[in-house]
């Protein structure tokens, strides 16, 4: 009984998780193509206040001992629409240095949510937070349920058409195949981001190629290519 709840619940927080890191690559994804097509619903606000943030701490640091200090500045401006007020986060300096109190500033509104301002991207996008940062330490273990869950899919579905019954080997060896292209996509990804360039829909390219090639090979072992004799 106790080890049912415990799958249970297991699964459960894994589905929250999918949910939570599916409707963020909708979010990003949407609104990175709102921005491109230009179809942001404008309209105009006046800046009723503005808040500088500083942060300051070490960075370097090892056996060499160089530490160096840094200062990072983010700004949060309060902006008036109508009778609604909306303050937006984490604000570059880029964006900000041109506003003033009372200024009437045209933005750019994805659902409600201020995307730009005076066409200035303010969106904070994919970044450490509570909920992303937590996404992030994640995606790997989502990535692993999700690539067993196309495996056990797939299995299920060979053995209903043509059946072919897969052996514990099979669907390890698949996953294993599937979750290590996904790690490799991962450090590419990585390797994006660092130079700028990581795409807003990143979670679906691990999750796809991993999900994929896991399918392909368990497909290749129920129907291997003509010359080998199928498994039954």
């Amino acid at each position: 009984m106790g080890g049912r709840i415990g799958r249970a619940v297991f699964h459960l927080a894994v589905t929250v998780l999918v949910l939570l890191l599916a409707g963020r690559t909708y979010q990003e994804t949407a609104i990175a193509h709102a921005r491109s097509a230009g179809s942001l619903r404008k309209t105009w606000a006046v800046v009723v206040d503005t808040a500088s943030h500083t942060r300051s701490g070490q960075t370097g640091g090892g056996q060499d001992g160089g530490e160096r200090p840094f200062t990072s500045h983010t700004y949060a401006v309060e902006l008036r629409l109508g009778k609604e007020l909306k303050t937006v986060d984490d604000v570059g300096y880029d964006a900000m240095h041109e506003l003033t109190r009372g200024q009437q500033v045209e933005v750019g509104l994805w659902h409600g949510r201020v995307v730009e301002i005076g066409e200035r991207d303010v969106w904070p996008g994919w970044h450490v937070a509570a909920l992303d940062g937590t996404l992030f330490v994640l995606y790997p273990p989502i990535m692993a349920y999700l690539i067993a869950l196309a495996v056990s899919a797939r299995t299920y579905m060979t053995s209903r058409s043509n059946g072919v019954r897969l052996t514990r080997e099979d669907r390890l060896g698949a996953f294993w195949s599937g979750f290590l292209v996904g790690l490799a996509e991962i450090a590419v990804l990585i390797v994006c981001a660092a130079f700028g360039n990581g795409p807003v829909y990143w979670p679906v390219i691990p999750i796809g190629a991993g999900a994929l090639v896991a399918v392909v090979r368990l497909r290749l072992i129920a129907d291997p290519p003509l010359g080998k004799v199928p498994r039954r």
